[in-house]
């Protein structure tokens, strides 16, 4: 189009806005664009309104679900998992187990009974019992590490939810609770199917049925048992008891109703086919009496023995600062690997059948922890912290936790179950290890990058020791020393021991971290003073310094996830961005004023 063609459309669109639209016009066009921004959404809502109350009332039910677990979640003392997932979720595998037995928590796993160093024998039982919804709904899990409860929620329309428990009992080692609950807040009474599956005919040798009491009355119980091959020649003596579960759920309007499912397993060691029926009898028998010691006891405090176990067990741990660095290891993966790794560990010492001389056999090997850890701190170890998001890849990254720990000096704390298996695994975190008659901290200064706190080590059976590290300001790295409790005088020494030994209490101690020439441990604790002080003559090193500030890029990468010391990638590329518009837009003044300066001369000129 030519030039003067759009200088004269839009002259002519000019004149046609001055002559027609008037300013009251103009008014109550903006009035009403206003308006239809305003009412517009509300309007069209109403065409969608069916749909979208389903869909608020849904996500609703699932938040008030999830609020109590969001807090724990944010410390990564629990774990949620939407299904499908979200961006911001890990979708880690759910999984209960004790050590004993174990299985990820969807309606058709197998319960997995131990093989090696693992959980990993596949039995065909499918204890997981469900209630069928029919339609859409909203379903997440969230597995609570401190207690070792998984729980799952499914939402449906006009609130109606159901809210699943399971557990692989600590002090029973062979009982698997679930607990469901169906909350029915509608004007309607509802009739809903329970879903449950039975072990394949092809695999059981024998079914049974039998009575026990149970809440006053005699309930009833089915014992299927049959084998499984774990090699040539060789098999195991499965046995399952279960108490009977109702087909149909009816839940009233307005009301609530439960169901409460006990599951009980016991196996055989491997051994010749023609041995099974000499010991069918004998797990058939230890499957009926851990039902029986589940009867026993309350739901209530079937729960809270189970729980008080895995608390006991969190009270050692390790918490490290966020890390923004990509690819960088944090507290969610640490805590799921340690819940995975205790979960597959069994409890010898809290199981209700151990007896006096159980316990004291794992007392000693908790307090026999010469050698351990005995190798760099697995913190670094990459192949210890992979996918956990199936059963498969969960066993592997467990598999080499044991093998880890039990070939790097920690045997005797991996025999003791996971009272010990806990312990090893925090000595290993930060390259901790006893070593004749004192605990050293064997670290390079130059990986103290991020903040540590190793809490609960113990020392012996009755001591336990909290280690921190703090990154100052100044970006040197500090170490704070107390005592949990003790039952005797312990003392520290930071690395090479030159200076007097400082005696530990419940306060925190603080300590510089020193480097040495050859690198020597940064801190050593024992509760012989005589040992400690003859450590600066055995410890034999050219030269002692306080550990250089760690490089700042390094920091800054850990705390904002690039180098840029702290701004956003985002803000640089903003200021990029304002300097260039502030020179383009300076270039278009200085062009203007020389345009118009032009172009006055060109008019004085013209008229003389």
């Amino acid at each position: 189009m030519p030039r003067m063609d759009r200088f004269e459309i839009i002259r002519r669109l000019k004149r046609y806005v001055e002559v027609h639209v008037t300013k009251r016009r103009a008014f109550l066009a903006v009035v009403v664009f206003g308006l239809l921004l305003y009412f517009g959404p509300g309007v069209a809502r109403l065409f969608y309104r069916p749909q979208e109350i389903v869909n608020d009332m849904v996500e609703r039910c699932m938040e008030d679900r999830l609020t109590s677990f969001y807090s724990e979640a944010s410390e990564y003392d629990a774990n949620i998992v939407h299904s499908p997932p979200t961006d911001d979720e890990h979708a880690y595998l759910p999984y209960v187990g004790n050590g004993m037995f174990g299985l990820q928590v969807a309606l058709e796993s197998r319960i997995m009974l131990r093989s090696g160093r693992t959980l990993s024998l596949e039995v065909p039982i499918r204890p997981f019992v469900s209630v069928s919804l029919s339609g859409k709904f909203s379903e997440a899990t969230v597995v609570r590490y401190l207690d070792g409860v998984v729980y799952r929620y499914q939402c449906m329309h006009m609130g109606l939810y159901v809210k699943y428990q399971y557990y692989a009992h600590r002090t029973i080692p062979g009982l698997l609770v679930q607990e469901i609950k169906v909350v029915n807040p509608s004007d309607m009474n509802l009739n809903l199917d329970v879903v449950y599956s039975s072990p394949p005919e092809s695999w059981l040798s024998s079914t049974n049925t039998i009575r026990l009491p149970h809440g006053g009355t005699q309930a009833e119980f089915k014992i299927a048992t049959g084998q499984v091959n774990v090699g040539s020649d060789r098999v195991m003596a499965v046995a399952a008891v279960t108490n009977s579960i109702p087909s149909i759920l009816e839940v009233k309007a307005r009301s609530h109703a439960n169901i409460v499912v006990y599951s009980t397993v016991a196996y055989s060691k491997p051994m010749s086919s023609e041995e099974y029926y000499t010991s069918k009898s004998n797990v058939e028998t230890q499957a009926i009496q851990h039902m029986k010691d589940a009867l026993g006891k309350t739901t209530v405090v079937l729960r809270h023995d189970h729980s008080a176990v895995w608390n006991q067990l969190w009270s050692t741990g390790l918490r490290i600062s966020q890390s923004l660095a990509a690819g960088a290891l944090n507290g969610h993966l640490i805590n799921a690997t340690m819940y995975h790794v205790l979960s597959q560990s069994p409890s010898p010492y809290h199981a209700t059948s151990a007896d006096a001389a159980t316990k004291a056999q794992v007392m000693r090997s908790l307090a026999y922890t010469e050698g351990c850890y005995s190798s760099y701190h697995t913190l670094q170890a990459d192949n210890l912290w992979s996918d956990l998001s199936t059963l498969p890849k969960v066993n592997d990254v467990v598999s080499r936790w044991f093998l880890t720990l039990e070939k790097q000096g920690c045997h005797n704390l991996v025999k003791a179950g996971a009272m010990g298996v806990v312990q090893a695994m925090v000595l290993s975190f930060g390259g901790l290890r006893f070593s004749n008659q004192h605990l050293e901290f064997n670290i390079h200064p130059k990986n103290l990058h991020r903040d540590l706190d190793f809490r609960r080590l113990s020392y012996g059976n009755s001591s336990h020791v909290n280690i921190s590290v703090i990154v100052q300001e100044d970006n040197h790295a500090v170490m704070y020393v107390a005592l949990d409790r003790s039952d005797k005088n312990y003392y520290a020494c930071d690395g090479g021991c030159l200076d007097k030994p400082v005696q530990l209490g419940p306060d925190r101690i603080q300590f510089p971290v020193k480097l040495t020439e050859p690198v020597t441990p940064i801190l050593y604790i024992t509760y012989d003073r005589q040992h400690m002080e003859d450590l600066r003559h055995a410890i034999h090193v050219k030269e002692i310094v306080e550990a250089p500030a760690l490089e700042h890029h390094v920091i800054a990468l850990h705390k904002h996830g690039h180098h840029l010391g702290g701004l956003p990638n985002l803000f640089w590329v903003s200021i990029g961005v304002l300097i260039v518009v502030f020179h383009l837009f300076l270039f278009k003044l200085i062009y203007n004023e020389y345009k118009n300066s032009t172009d006055k001369f060109r008019t004085r000129y013209g008229k003389l």
